[in-house]
């Protein structure tokens, strides 16, 4: 009997041993553990997805790229600062207004700079004291005086009056960029490469960080050095209207999206060829219906008629961007 019990407790622990084995093997190959491991040092983080169209629920165009705790962002467009809140209030720290520090304009049209006095002076107010460095097209450093020009008083009053603010953080750099390499520290290299967009000035970005690889459009028609600059990216964030709502617009419109835009199936063929790890579709844009305001426009340009159409001509990864998501 003693010899059977000592048999039976050396095989329980065998056992024992065995399942103990099994387990830490289960739990180091675990999807949530390697998830965790392998978490991202860069974080996409859509501050701003809308258009020139008022929409309440999308402010106007501004991505953060945020790489081990700095942020980077691309264009500046109305409610900047407020989203970056919102997104620090989130969870991403890093957006702390007084941390934003560093800016990329893709062009100079309205919707993707009316927040540009925003990100020079509530992030001083709040108590930045380094000066904003602001790289973009020629005109960058024009319009960065006379809004400096527009808020004298206001600089005036807080700099000597009884706030004491510092006499630093409201100050900006301005890099006006060409094409190629425009920046680069221990976290990120960009690239900045011409787009096609009317008459105007226009930039890509090309963000090569530790881990990711992230392509901005801008504005744009159809790019071949976009889609040289994404090959293989792991995220692709692209403007784009839909082919629905072309169809409803006077020819005069047609031309506008023609010469300054691209449109689903070009930018379904742009994918193809680029391979994106994720495509994000953001900045969806509708000129002429827009301002026809009708049902019809609004049905011909939703949401949902867009991925309708993407996922018809297109097979890789796809998501239609809204503010405050992270990537």
């Amino acid at each position: 009997m003693t010899t059977q019990a000592s048999k039976r407790t050396r095989s329980t622990r065998q056992i024992c041993r065995a399942l103990t084995v099994l387990f830490f093997i289960s739990i180091s190959h675990s999807p949530a553990l390697a998830q965790d491991k392998a978490a991202p040092q860069t974080q996409v983080v859509l501050l701003g997805t809308g258009t020139p169209l008022p929409d309440p629920e999308r402010s106007g165009p501004c991505t953060a790229i945020v790489v081990n705790g700095t942020p980077y962002l691309v264009d500046v467009g109305t409610g900047v600062v407020r989203r970056a809140a919102a997104a620090r209030n989130k969870g991403v720290k890093a957006l702390e207004p007084t941390n934003l520090k560093i800016a990329f304009i893709t062009h100079l049209h309205s919707d993707h700079t009316l927040g540009f006095a925003d990100v020079m002076l509530t992030p001083w107010i709040m108590g930045r004291h380094e000066p904003l460095e602001v790289y973009g097209p020629p005109g960058t450093a024009a319009m960065t005086e006379h809004l400096g020009k527009a808020y004298e008083t206001d600089v005036k009053t807080r700099t000597e009056g009884l706030e004491h603010s510092n006499t630093t953080g409201y100050r900006v750099n301005v890099h006006e960029i060409k094409p190629g390499p425009v920046y680069k520290d221990a976290n990120v290299k960009v690239t900045a490469f011409s787009v096609p967009h009317g008459q105007l000035a226009a930039f890509g970005y090309r963000f090569q960080t530790p881990d990711r690889t992230i392509v901005i459009s801008g504005d744009t028609t159809p790019s071949p050095t976009l889609l040289e600059n994404c090959r293989g990216c792991d995220i692709l964030i692209h403007e784009v209207y839909t082919n629905a709502s072309f169809d409803l617009v006077s020819p005069d419109w047609q031309q506008y999206r023609r010469t300054y835009h691209t449109s689903s199936k070009e930018l379904a063929d742009l994918a193809t060829k680029a391979k994106p790890g994720l495509l994000i579709l953001y900045h969806r844009a509708n000129p002429g219906c827009d301002q026809a305001r009708t049902d019809e426009c609004r049905q011909a340009g939703s949401e949902e008629q867009l991925l309708k159409e993407m996922h018809e001509m297109y097979k890789g990864k796809v998501v239609a961007g809204h503010d405050l998501e992270i990537y």
